[in-house]
């Protein structure tokens, strides 16, 4: 069992907690075939390093630090057992032998080129003259707040407010869940499904700073900095989470759109009633994102022409809008 980690970690700690509940039951009945090893094999001395060294980077981002603490070969599977150590707790991760990817959640620490990608979308690639128009557009952008890849989605929205702001007004970010009990539940347990909750309680009541806060809360995950420094009105936002004729009926909107979408993954992208994919506009980037948008206009305006960043979005929390190095996945 994992001990209590700080609210910071929670992305990282979701990944850790399905390797460590999981990961045995998993590893077993999926990676049994050596062929996922795609490259040349990478030494045990060479895997390890690098494992610790993208976990630091693109997990963790400065909040904490995993160590190294032994690497073992699972010859009959094909794959290496990578043994970190994360605030006094061993958890063990399996990657494949060129080093590509870390399992359970398969994160791609060598990304294919963005046509290859794998994301939570259709299989078929679809072109600009393929995505359903509207003179009036509506992207239904669903994810779980605490996903590293919800929030990596969140990141490029994020972007092309600041750059585009009127685009996004074509833009509602959903969240995934469900009501039980009369209260909100959500895939990565309760601390996710209240963090959901307020997210559609500013999206819904207060609009006008919604993307001020998500802006912040994407660096740091730190909820209580980021409402004051979104100057949210905290009696307001208390009322919607506390009164389940409020929030609740908000968030019953956004779950009866996932089951009539029959979305179950973070993140998930609807345009126009529609499934679309930003991998066949060239990936998780503010500029692909953009563009598949603008592709689902009758008429594009005059702001599609803008040109945003096509780097990588960071995965979960990050200061910086790009860490060098993105996965595509999704958390289901």
């Amino acid at each position: 069992m994992l001990k209590k980690t700080s609210k910071n970690l929670l992305p990282l700690t979701i990944i850790i907690t399905c390797l460590a509940i999981a990961g045995a039951i998993v590893f077993i009945n999926i990676y049994k075939c050596p062929s996922n090893a795609k490259g040349n094999i990478v030494s045990s001395q060479e895997i390890g390093p690098k494992i610790i060294d993208f976990i630091n980077k693109n997990l963790l981002n400065g909040r904490a630090t995993a160590s190294l603490v032994g690497v073992a070969e699972e010859k009959e599977n094909g794959l290496y057992k990578v043994t970190i150590n994360l605030q006094g707790n061993n958890i063990d991760t399996y990657t494949t032998l060129d080093g590509r990817f870390l399992y359970p959640e398969r994160i791609d620490m060598e990304p294919e080129p963005v046509q290859n990608a794998v994301s939570n979308a259709t299989d078929v690639k679809k072109s600009c003259e393929d995505i359903k128009k509207s003179d009036e557009p509506l992207m239904n952008v669903f994810v779980v707040s605490s996903c590293p890849y919800g929030v990596q989605m969140q990141r490029i929205l994020a972007e092309i407010w600041k750059n585009i702001p009127s685009l996004l007004n074509s833009v509602k970010v959903r969240y995934i869940g469900s009501i039980s009990d009369n209260k909100i539940t959500s895939m990565h347990g309760d601390e996710e499904a209240q963090e959901n909750l307020k997210q559609i309680c500013i999206r819904e009541e207060q609009p006008d700073k919604y993307w001020n806060y998500v802006s912040c809360y994407i660096k740091k995950g730190d909820a209580d900095d980021c409402l004051n420094s979104a100057n949210i009105d905290a009696g307001k936002l208390n009322s919607c989470t506390a009164d389940s004729s409020k929030g609740l009926k908000y968030a019953k909107e956004d779950f009866d759109l996932q089951n009539e979408y029959s979305v179950s993954g973070s993140p998930a992208l609807m345009l126009n009633g529609e499934r679309v994919n930003e991998f066949d506009f060239g990936g998780r980037t503010a500029e692909a994102v953009k563009t598949l948008l603008c592709c689902g206009f009758n008429n594009s305006p005059d702001v599609c022409s803008k040109e945003l960043t096509a780097d990588s979005a960071a995965i979960s929390f990050s200061e910086e809008y790009s860490s060098g190095s993105s996965g595509g996945g999704s958390c289901e």
